[in-house]
This record gives C-alpha cells, sequence and structure tokens, in this order.
C-alpha cells in the first residue's frame, strides 16, 4: 500500500493511498496517528502536489559507513557497531521540492538511501521484533556538505542544512527489503548502484541498536546508509533516487549561493 502526503490547494496537507497510476483515495487524518481510514473521496494524481510523505515530529537518524564499498571509497574501515547520527527534522523536504545549496559549502553531494518509517513509541526493540515498530519505508537523500564535513571533523552541520533531507515520494507499507537494486543519477547518468543486500547491519540490527539507545517516536526516520558512488550534486542539476518497488525520488539543486 502506497501512502502519500499531498497538497489539494484547498485542505492543506492530506493523506491519501496511491490506488494506481492516476488516483489517491483520500484518508481521513495522518494515519502514523489515526490509522488508515479511507474516506468515500477520490482525487486524481494530476491535480495535486505530492510532499514528503511524512514530516517526523522528532527526528531522522542515520546510519554511517553502512556499504563497505562506500567506507571505502571514503578510505574508512567498515565499522565493528553502527554510526548513528541525527539529521534535524528540519531539513525534510518532499519529491520535486528544491535542494538549496548553502553559501558556506562549496561542495553538495547526494547519498541514496532506504528510509525507514517508524510506526509508535518504541525503545530498546529486540530483532525478532521489530516489523511491530515499522510503518513502512521510502526513498530518501542523505544531501551532504562534504567540505564542511572534512573541515569540521563531524557530521551535524554538514548534513543538516534545511532541505538537505528529501524523501518521497510515497511510504510504501508492505516493502520488504531484500537485494533491490538502489540507484542515483544525476542529470540521467547513474551515479550509484548497489543492493539492499550489501548493507552491513540489515533492519533488525539498525533498529535494535538505535532503539538501544535512544526512544524512537511515531514517523521519525532511519536512514539506512548509502552505497558507493556518492559525489557532487551540480547547481541546477536533478537528482534521481530509485530503489526497485519504492519509486522514484526526483529533486533539483538550486544554483550555489553567493556570499
Amino acid at each position: 500500500m502506497k501512502i502519500v502526503r499531498f497538497s489539494d490547494g484547498k485542505n492543506d496537507p492530506r493523506f491519501g493511498i496511491l490506488e494506481d497510476e492516476e488516483k489517491i483515495r483520500v484518508i481521513a487524518s495522518d494515519p502514523l496517528y489515526a490509522g488508515i481510514h479511507p474516506i468515500d473521496e477520490q482525487v486524481l494524481l494530476k491535480d495535486v502536489r505530492l510532499l514528503a510523505p511524512v514530516i517526523p515530529r522528532s527526528k531522522v537518524v542515520c546510519i554511517g559507513k553502512n556499504y563497505a564499498d562506500h567506507a571505502a571509497e571514503m578510505k574508512s574501515e567498515v565499522p565493528d557497531e553502527p554510526i548513528i547520527f541525527i539529521k534535524p527534522n528540519t531539513s525534510v523536504i518532499g519529491p520535486n521540492d528544491l535542494i538549496q545549496w548553502p553559501k558556506e559549502s562549496r561542495r553538495v553531494d547526494h547519498e541514496a538511501e532506504l528510509a525507514i518509517v517508524i510506526s509508535k513509541i518504541c525503545r530498546s526493540v529486540p530483532q525478532d521484533k521489530v516489523n511491530d515498530v515499522i510503518f513502512g519505508y521510502t526513498l530518501a537523500n542523505d544531501v551532504t556538505a562534504r567540505d564542511l564535513q572534512k573541515v569540521d571533523g563531524q557530521w551535524t552541520r554538514a548534513k543538516g542544512f534545511d532541505t538537505f533531507c528529501p524523501i518521497g515520494p510515497w511510504i510504501e507499507t508492505e516493502f520488504i527489503p531484500q537485494d533491490q537494486k538502489i540507484r542515483c543519477r544525476v542529470d540521467g547518468q547513474e551515479k550509484q548502484s548497489g543492493t539492499l543486500s550489501d548493507m552491513v547491519f540489515k533492519i533488525p540490527k539498525l533498529i535494535e541498536f538505535v532503539t538501544s539507545v535512544m526512544t524512537l517516536l511515531p514517523g521519525d526516520l532511519i536512514l539506512t546508509g548509502t552505497p558507493a558512488g556518492v559525489g557532487p550534486l551540480m547547481p541546477g542539476k536533478t537528482v534521481e533516487v530509485e530503489i526497485d518497488g519504492l519509486g522514484i525520488l526526483v529533486n533539483r539543486c538550486s544554483e550555489r549561493a553567493l556570499d
């Protein structure tokens, strides 16, 4: 089931189920808090603007170096335990929204990722219970000001700018991560390619580890890492993140902000 959040210019935002390539069945309210309750109303996909399918009330938890080839390209070893960091919820934008190039940076990179959407308040979740706290999955782009990451020696500023966490275009509630392909393209040219099975730490381990550290809330996201091929997203370019079975997330990068 594909859950969308959309704007129809009248009652914003609204939620729905994408029933086919053209129609959305409207849901009464936010499905993360009130459940999935369709109403007797449909809208055409072409008549609305898709928004970020969820705006986390709390946080976006990210996993670093979770693909061995990406760790290698960053001249780093695969970690013994998951590396976690947080992007603020204000970094989240939706499909077709503009990634804003900050004036502080000279290099902005793309990082294609699978994102987990958390369904309920949870803490200390064992691996055999993680499906109880997963609402679904969506696509994400962990946009990074790479030069600032190197200067700072840590990742908060480099990954925390407004607009640096595009997600969407929907949440797929029936997706099962296995060996699906994950790709990133810039202006149609493939830059990243891998499979979800290449993750060093799999979904159950990630949720167990993160919830051993912090409480997760409904709508929180876990970004699960990126394969090799990260690189510069040049001003004005269009970036696409794709995972088989989850669709394509499209965003454009603004021109570089001047000092």
